[in-house]
């Protein structure tokens, strides 16, 4: 099975099946993951920044931006140098704690590859939407007013709307008995389909924003259909991955993507902190 495929089917399967852990026990464990590498920068600075989203979101803000928390691939040979460099050739005090963290090590990798599964479950975040994002994006709507469908707990609205822009927040609110999209509002949505948002404020707004279309639902298509039909000068912005874990086939087969020298810009603002390779899209 190819990368792409494999990485569809898992988050399909994590929007119906959410993860049984508790979310507290994962900060704890990267708590204690900062506590056993707290002498190695390295490590310790991907912790930080996941234990520091979190705090911003506990308390009602967007996260900052965030850097890839992946492990990069040499890893070892940097720590092997650092614990040269604390302990004298020979002293088993170094042996020992070369045996510690390199036992520790896959356990860190994989906490910090859950950032993504944590965001999901515990705040209902589906694409990374910080606060440097969301003042960008209100800097490329330049004024203009915006629908957003599919906006889940509306952090891409609140963001928008802390920044004094125009934007009415919507969501089917399908997904609350499976998961916690919805279930958490950080700014008020109104309950509507992406379809039925689209036909009531589509004469109000110059733009619509759809973030992270689960990728077996065609209503993406469906809406872009009716966009193209209406013949209104709406322009569509898409957050997700193209062909991969968001949006459905029909979609992406029919979509048609529009350079933007803004949207390459906005791009410099949406991280890529793990495998998915979330992109702003301009789509006609």
């Amino acid at each position: 099975m190819n990368v792409m495929k494999r990485k569809k089917l898992l988050k399909n399967f994590q929007k119906r099946h959410p993860q049984s852990k508790q979310a507290s026990d994962y900060i704890q464990r990267l708590q204690a993951d900062r506590t056993a590498f707290n002498h190695y920068p390295e490590v310790k600075f991907l912790l930080n920044h996941a234990l520091m989203a979190d705090h911003l979101l506990q308390t009602g803000h967007l996260p900052q931006d965030i850097p890839n928390l992946t492990l990069p691939e040499d890893i070892q040979d940097h720590l092997y140098e650092s614990v040269n460099a604390r302990f004298a050739l020979g002293d088993p005090a170094g042996d020992r704690e070369w045996d510690r963290i390199s036992n520790l090590l896959p356990q860190v990798d994989k906490d910090l590859r859950s950032f993504r599964d944590y965001l999901e479950e515990r705040y209902g975040m589906w694409a990374y939407i910080s606060s440097s994002f969301t003042h960008q994006l209100a800097r490329y709507l330049d004024g203009k007013p915006a629908l957003e469908v599919m906006a889940g707990n509306g952090y891409i609205t609140k963001g928008l709307r802390e920044q004094q822009a125009s934007v009415i927040g919507t969501d089917s609110l399908a997904w609350q008995a499976e998961n916690e999209t919805g279930n958490h509002q950080v700014t008020p949505i109104e309950k509507l389909s992406a379809l039925d948002a689209y036909h009531k404020y589509k004469d109000q707004v110059d733009y619509i924003i759809m973030s992270w279309s689960p990728d077996g639902d065609p209503v993406d298509a469906e809406l872009l259909d009716a966009i193209r039909k209406d013949g209104h000068p709406v322009q569509l912005i898409v957050i997700g991955e193209k062909e991969g874990a968001t949006n459905s086939p029909a979609f992406w087969n029919h979509a048609e993507l529009v350079s933007d020298p803004g949207i390459d810009k906005l791009n410099q603002y949406l991280p890529n902190f793990d495998l998915i390779n979330d992109r702003v899209y301009l789509v006609k």
